[in-house]
Formats: structure tokens, C-alpha cells, sequence
């Protein structure tokens, strides 16, 4: 069982909710009340956080949950978000009378309408449902669900209204978030029920533009077939990408290119993206004295680096990601949940890679969450929240 957290971060970084994003919803902290091996654990997130630990400390699992409350934030049913839901429940975790066994986790962001908490009780056993959910600003329970007929594949839902009747209530499914239901079901006529919708709202924007990456350079050597343009979580078509932002935007391909520069062994005087004949595209580094050097020789540390340091610079145009489309993406948050972060990484690349996230974060368009075994490398690092995890 994971031990409470320990955390480091800035002095101008602080740890609670707070208004550090009044205008772009973000997530500000991360709770595992009992899921997998962590009970009662909470992980404040700044714009650029390192989960550290070692191997069995949970630092996946963190990662794991918060995508999976980021799908379901994204409207999709329980059943696919949860493929191993067993797998979720805490190891010791006893069935009650009714042999019921579960898991709870839970999220607090920070925008427009301050701190808004939600937090989400699964049954895993003996069928797979929401039983429990709770969505509150301040002291104020905006939404909250039970299950009163197990028989019955739905919760009983009561939000706040403020009108003549103080709560409505109705039935939501047991299998979706019913906080991503509510634009559905709220009108908006009242004080109470806008209040509701502008925080149910602000919950699912900073959840659903969520990014998990994890470069797996085996995949990324050979030449890739034309496609959307949209990088996939493992970058495997990496090059077809580069082909896309490339020709979008001359000024960012610069900037990255500088990073490629600083992380990457020998001279980098450009990074190319080629299509072949067979229709394929080929990536290479352009050495500026005549010579590439494709993908294909680059080590497994180059590859990730250049992956990653793509990513920050790039948005939910290019990442293969579900944003909201009905809010204009300068009100949207990317967040970049990164697995291994240091993974094949030298000292150098590392510490490159690690200052482009905090840049980034500064701006405000794109906050990094990554897990690393150990983070004294980071420690003076500006802008950078650590929260250290015990086994």
C-alpha cells in the first residue's frame, strides 16, 4: 500500500486549489481515496508536476486514474474506461455484507468558477456501476448521486437548483459520469442551475484535453504511412506529424528545432520529414554539412527526447486527443500525461526536456504530469511541483 505523499515544490507554485488558472480550467489535484494500491492519497498538481518513486510506488497508477477520469469526463462508458476493473480495487479491500468491493477517486480544478471537487465512488463487484458521485463547490453540493435500487441500472441524481425547489432529481445511468451529463439535463433558468452548469462545465473542460504519451522508439525508426496528422500515444508516426507541423507553422518548427538542437548528439541544422514513393514519410536530421541521419539510426534517448519536446510544442490540433469542441482552445488546458518521463534520457536531455515543460506551463496552454524513478536531478528546477511516493 502507497504511503501518503511527500511534496516539493516552488514558492510561487502553491499546493492547494487556488486561482492560479482563472480563465483556463486546469487540475489542480489529483485524490486516490482507494484505488489499486493507494488509499487516502492526494497529489497536488502544478503546471509542470513529477510523480517520483520507485518501481511499486504507484506513480503509474496515478497516471492511470487521472486518464480514466479524463475519459470519463469525456462522456465514455464505464465498462471502457475500466477494461480490468478488478485490477483497480485496493489488493486488501474486504466485500461488505452484500459482497460489494469497489474504488473511489476524485479530482479538484481551478478556473473560472475557483476550486470545484469532484469525486466518484465504482463498484467493481458484484457488477461493475457508479454507485456514488459528488460534484461541490466550496461547501455547496452542486450534484450528487447514490444508488438506491440495485436492481435498477440507473442512481437517483440530485442537483442544485435554487429556485422554488432547492434540489431537482431525477435518474442518470450508472455507467456515465454524471457530471458530463448535466449540460443535458440542467436548463439554466435559475441562479443555482447556472452555477451548476458553470461548474459541471469547468470540470469537463479541464478533464477531457488530456494527452498520454509514452515514445516508444522501436516504433518510430522506420518510415510511416501518410495519415491524419494527429500524433498517436506512442509516436509511432512520428514523422508523419513532423511532415504536418512542419508546413503549418515555420516559427514554432523553429523553436523546436532549437530544442531538438540542445537534447540531440552532433550538429541538428534542421529536422526533416520526407515522403518516399511508396507513399511512406521518413524522418531524418538534417546536419547542415550534406548529411541525414534518419530515425532509424537515432538511439531510443534521441527519439523520446524529440517526441516529447514535440508534444510541448504542439496542441490538440496535432495530438490525438478529445477536446471540447465547443470552447475556444485559448480557453483550454492540454495536459500531457507523460510515463517515464526520463526513460532513456541523458542528464542533459533530461534536464532540456524538463525546463520546456515548465516554459510551457508558465504560458498557460500546456501543463505536464510525469512520472520519473528519482527527482533529485530536478531539485532548483523553477516552476516544477514534485510529490514523492513511497511503496
Amino acid at each position: 500500500m502507497a504511503a501518503s505523499p511527500t511534496i516539493t515544490a516552488p514558492p510561487h507554485a502553491p499546493l492547494p486549489s487556488g486561482p492560479g488558472c482563472p480563465e483556463r480550467p486546469c487540475v489542480t489535484e489529483l485524490r486516490l481515496s482507494a484505488f489499486a494500491g493507494h488509499r487516502g492519497a492526494r497529489f497536488p498538481l502544478g503546471p509542470c508536476t513529477l510523480l517520483a518513486g520507485p518501481s511499486g510506488s504507484g506513480k503509474t497508477t496515478a497516471l492511470r486514474a487521472y486518464e480514466a477520469l479524463a475519459r470519463l469526463g469525456g462522456g465514455a462508458p464505464l465498462g471502457d474506461v475500466f477494461p480490468d476493473p478488478v485490477a483497480c480495487v485496493p489488493e486488501r479491500a474486504r466485500p461488505d455484507a452484500q459482497r460489494r468491493r469497489g474504488f473511489r477517486i476524485g479530482c479538484t480544478t481551478d478556473g473560472p468558477e475557483g476550486p470545484v471537487r469532484l469525486d466518484v465512488a465504482v463498484q467493481v463487484e458484484p457488477e461493475l456501476r457508479i454507485v456514488g458521485e459528488r460534484l461541490t463547490s466550496g461547501r455547496l453540493v452542486l450534484l450528487e448521486t447514490a444508488l438506491r435500487d440495485p436492481g435498477r441500472r440507473a442512481v437517483q441524481a440530485a442537483w442544485h437548483t435554487g429556485g422554488s425547489a432547492p434540489v431537482t432529481r431525477a435518474p442518470l445511468p450508472d455507467d456515465r459520469l454524471g457530471t458530463a451529463l448535466l449540460p443535458l439535463r440542467v436548463a439554466g433558468k435559475t441562479d443555482g442551475q447556472r452555477q451548476v452548469l458553470a461548474a459541471a462545465e469547468q470540470m469537463v473542460v479541464a478533464l477531457r484535453s488530456v494527452f498520454a504519451c509514452d515514445p516508444l522508439p522501436e516504433r518510430m525508426r522506420t518510415p510511416v504511412p501518410a495519415g491524419s496528422g494527429r500524433l498517436l500515444g506512442g509516436c509511432d508516426n512520428l514523422a508523419d506529424v513532423l511532415w504536418r507541423t512542419r508546413q503549418e507553422c515555420v516559427r514554432r518548427h523553429g523553436q523546436f528545432v532549437a530544442a531538438v538542437r540542445a537534447g540531440c548528439a552532433g550538429s541538428v541544422a534542421d529536422v526533416l520529414a520526407e515522403p518516399s514513393a511508396d507513399g511512406t514519410i521518413r524522418g531524418s536530421l538534417d546536419r547542415g554539412d550534406g548529411y541525414r541521419t534518419g530515425f532509424g539510426r537515432l538511439g531510443d534517448g534521441e527519439l523520446r527526447y524529440l517526441a516529447l519536446a514535440l508534444v510541448l510544442f504542439t496542441g490538440p490540433g496535432v495530438l490525438e486527443v478529445d477536446p471540447v469542441g465547443e470552447v475556444p482552445a485559448a480557453l483550454q488546458t492540454l495536459t500531457v500525461l507523460a510515463d517515464g518521463f526520463d526513460r532513456s534520457l541523458d542528464v542533459p536531455q533530461r534536464t532540456e526536456l524538463l525546463r520546456l515543460a515548465a516554459r510551457m506551463g508558465e504560458r498557460g496552454h500546456i501543463r505536464c504530469v510525469g512520472a520519473v524513478s528519482d527527482a533529485s536531478w530536478a531539485a532548483g528546477e523553477d516552476g516544477i511541483t514534485v510529490v514523492h511516493l513511497k511503496p
